[in-house]
């Protein structure tokens, strides 16, 4: 999988601007807010459709236009596509694949795939729960691009059970009980599904990131990651988890009536992490818990790849000066020229002259590419 060419219009601080990649990896050097990790979320764009900083399209346009687009060429095994996401400033977005009008984005997902690591990767630990969830959905989409539909679908559901609750409030009306029922049912229906694509997914990643977690930390600590369901149920089988489900939401009913809001379902997931069965956000140093978030990205890496069969992209964005020098350098060999990778950095200090040789450096300053 590489990215030949991306072309930001009216993105962000882009007005017009084409980048030709010509290297396995790219380092983007600028000083802060230049524009370099806009470029990097034009990539996560078209790989997952989210963006991990903004959750509203008219904060990707640029000030005073009405849409943005991003525009790709991709070289994979089954040949070359050109990818256009349109996103408007007040409407739905478009997507295209070589110039065809793709109707269901569902479709354009898995055409592209990409690992994001930021800075703001480090809260994985130290954060709420939204965010670890956040992390799972975005990594199965891009393992499973109809979790995207499923995961909306459950959405749908839950905001529209919240706006029953909201407006029936402390109310003893017997009439809503009947409507209630059928939120629950679609809401549990909905809601196995997410809870059982989770299961399955730190399933498959959980061993992977804990050979990661021995390798960088020398054995020392063991990692694990634990997939923690607000349902509890004995067994992952649809049918176990739906009664689970619906009996939660009977235990739940009083109170969730009390308080106008859905207390039951994945929106309320934990994935729990542990070092040496201690949970990381209170286990050790800010170095430990880098080093379990380095596990994690890796092990996505690897992940997609045995699944879609093809190096995914990696983004890394100023996340080198957030790593001590061992750190990185695990980070560094692990890449080697396996993944196409984009760095972005505000100098070059971090990287041996073997890396630096063997990469594309582009400068980047006030939304313009300066070729080096």
């Amino acid at each position: 999988m590489y990215l030949k060419t991306l072309n930001l219009r009216q993105f962000r601080n882009y007005q017009d601007q084409k980048i030709e990649f010509n290297a396995a990896k790219t380092i983007l050097v600028g000083n802060n807010a230049q524009g370099k990790s806009n470029l990097l979320e034009a990539v996560e764009l078209l790989a997952t459709l989210r963006s991990h900083r903004m959750t509203r399209d008219r904060d990707l346009v640029q000030e005073g236009e009405a849409i943005a687009q991003i525009n790709a060429t991709l070289e994979r095994q089954a040949g070359v596509s050109e990818l256009t996401l349109t996103l408007r400033r007040n409407g739905r977005r478009s997507v295209a694949i070589n110039g065809e009008s793709i109707r269901r984005q569902m479709d354009f997902l898995g055409v592209i795939n990409a690992v994001q690591f930021s800075s703001l990767d480090l809260d994985l630990v130290r954060g709420g729960p939204e965010g670890r969830r956040n992390w799972l959905d975005t990594l199965l989409i891009q393992l499973e691009p109809v979790y995207a539909h499923i995961l909306q679908q459950y959405n749908h559901v839950l905001r529209q059970r919240n706006a029953f609750l909201k407006k029936t409030q402390d109310s003893e009306l017997i009439t809503q009980h009947s409507e209630l029922a059928v939120w629950d049912a679609q809401l549990a229906t909905t809601g196995t599904r997410v809870i059982r694509r989770r299961d399955r997914a730190i399933q498959r990643l959980a061993p992977i990131a804990s050979a990661w977690h021995a390798s960088i930390s020398g054995s020392t600590e063991i990692l694990q990651i634990n997939y923690v369901p607000n349902i509890p149920s004995e067994d992952n089988h649809p049918e176990e988890v739906q009664q689970a489900f619906l009996a939660k939401i009977q235990q739940r009913a009083v109170a969730e009536m009390h308080q106008g809001t859905t207390l039951v379902g994945p929106h309320r997931d934990e994935i729990e992490l542990t070092i040496n069965q201690t949970p990381a956000r209170q286990y050790g140093s800010q170095g430990q818990q880098r080093t379990l978030v380095l596990a994690l990205k890796l092990a996505e890496l690897q992940l997609i790849e045995e699944v879609v069969k093809e190096p995914p992209l990696l983004l890394l964005d100023d996340v080198l000066a957030e790593l001590d020098l061992s750190r990185q350098n695990q980070l560094l060999d692990a890449i080697q020229d396996r993944f196409q990778t984009l760095i972005t950095t505000t100098h070059l200090g971090s990287f041996d002259s073997q890396w630096l040789k063997s990469s594309q450096i582009i400068f980047v300053k006030a939304g313009e590419i300066i070729p080096n």
